[in-house]
């Protein structure tokens, strides 16, 4: 990889301090053989601190933006859900200041190094907000990969960063993996694989992760990330990963980043029923030249590193 410095010209440059943060080679290695990789530091307090307060802004009501149209299956969190855990699509476009932020150039750095991509662009953007709640059920994310509702997608290689607003802890439910899951073969079946963990019973996902170790004879091994302030967890798209209640006393806040790779396109993706899968994007994002769906619209898929 050719990494520019602050000093070039190119619109996308790193300053030689930012340089350091990139993985390394051996870090490559680690995100090929586990599909998931703790970063450095990459985000400074007070970027936190100003994505923290546009997103009680964010919460409180306030929009740069609003949605061209509103997606079935949109995740949109209002007053009104009351205190469960909070889910919400599309903030990089909505609110200019939360999307200038995730805009961060060695952010899209480090996943090109990781992705071994020339160009990384935004694919999807949610915030989640897990309460202090212990027993609150909607805390408990169950065992699923973001492959399996990006069907429409070419890429084999996209990419979640996992941004929280503060040190993530077991207790406060970060993240948790299950360690080189993204090489598994998929038991084959009859599963309808791109309904979304929201909408799925969690005991019927947790059996299939299972099955799906046993058919790879697989040991299921899972890995809680502890991510420091400022510090993201990067994972591939095919990595099983869930996340535990929330027995802190404070919220555990982040943004879920998923990014694609500079060569993702749209395809058509058709359920076993025949019925053809609709991400939100598809009603979202300009056309193509063939009146497909443009995953490189820069207004909801801007592009975060380029390879000069």
């Amino acid at each position: 990889m050719t990494v520019t410095t602050a000093s070039d010209t190119a619109p996308f440059a790193l300053t030689a301090a930012e340089i350091g943060v990139l993985p390394t080679a051996e870090d490559a290695l680690h995100y090929a053989e586990h599909g998931w990789f703790l970063s450095g530091r990459i985000f400074s307090d007070a970027e936190l601190d100003a994505l923290q307060e546009a997103s009680d802004r964010y919460y409180a009501g306030h929009r740069d933006r609003e949605l061209p149209a509103r997606p079935r299956t949109l995740a949109s969190w209002t007053a009104a859900d009351g205190p469960v855990q909070r889910h919400n699509d599309y903030v990089h476009f909505e609110s200019e200041e939360i999307g200038a932020i995730l805009r961060k150039p060695l952010l899209g750095a480090v996943a090109a190094r990781l992705a071994r991509a020339e160009e990384i662009r935004v694919f999807q953007a949610t915030m989640i907000y897990k309460p202090p709640i212990a027993d609150e059920p909607s805390n408990l994310v169950p065992w699923h990969f973001d492959k399996h509702y990006w069907s429409t997608s070419t890429s084999q290689n996209m990419l979640t960063a996992f941004i929280p607003f503060h040190d993530c802890t077991v207790e406060m439910g970060t993240i948790t993996m299950v360690d080189g899951s993204h090489r598994w073969e998929e038991r084959p079946g009859g599963d309808d694989s791109t309904r979304h963990f929201a909408a799925r019973d969690r005991s019927e996902l947790e059996h299939l992760v299972s099955l799906n170790a046993e058919f790879n004879g697989a040991e299921m091994r899972t890995v809680p990330v502890e991510i420091p302030r400022g510090h993201v967890s990067f994972h591939h798209c095919r990595t099983y990963h869930g996340s535990g209640p929330n027995r802190s006393d404070r919220p555990r806040r982040a943004v879920s980043l998923h990014l694609q790779d500079g060569s993702n396109r749209y395809r058509r993706y058709l359920r076993a029923d025949g019925e053809p899968v609709v991400y939100n994007h598809d009603v979202m994002v300009r056309r193509t030249a063939d009146g497909m769906p443009d995953y490189a619209d820069p207004d909801f898929c801007p592009v975060l590193w380029r390879e000069r």
